[in-house]
């Protein structure tokens, strides 16, 4: 067996007049993340490992944000999906994924499990294997004055 170690990052702008997308479910907040797409920061962290461990690029290359193309405005699960198709493609499939999401508000930690459920099912991994992690920045820096949300991502991959 081959197995393999990615790492992601991502971070969207906090602004009025979008929903707020983390981890596949929609938070009540009174802010949304601006990006191309959904603007998923954790969900976006997590293609990155995933591909940065097959050594098949990052999620802009597979994904461009060209504004009218397939991507714009799509759900960032789909994104996941199709992330772990293109792995497969090498003959990958995902072991596990540990992620870190800073934001000051609004708090991740109720919503955690939701997450871990709903990204799994993207993955095709049990929720066990998702490992989601939050914290603020203690008022320091972009998520401290809470102008955006960021997130780490690392991906175990492995082929038979």
């Amino acid at each position: 067996m081959k197995i393999r170690v990615g790492m992601g990052y991502d971070v969207h702008q906090l602004v009025e007049g979008r929903d707020l997308w983390i981890g596949g479910i929609k938070l009540e907040h009174t802010m949304g993340l601006l990006g191309h797409s959904d603007a998923d920061v954790l969900i976006h962290a997590i293609c990155d490992a995933i591909l940065g461990a097959a050594n098949m690029r990052d999620i802009g290359y597979h994904f461009p944000p060209k504004k009218g193309n397939e991507f714009e405005n799509i759900d960032s699960k789909i994104l996941l999906h199709r992330t772990v198709e293109i792995i497969a493609q090498k003959g990958y499939t995902v072991s596990n994924i540990d992620a870190t999401i800073c934001a000051e508000r609004p708090k991740m930690n109720p919503h955690i499990p939701e997450m871990q459920k709903v990204l799994a099912e993207c993955m095709n991994i049990d929720p066990d294997d998702v490992s989601i992690k939050a914290t603020t920045t203690e008022k320091l820096g972009f998520t401290g004055r809470e102008e955006g949300i960021s997130a780490y991502a690392v991906a175990l991959i492995q082929k038979d």
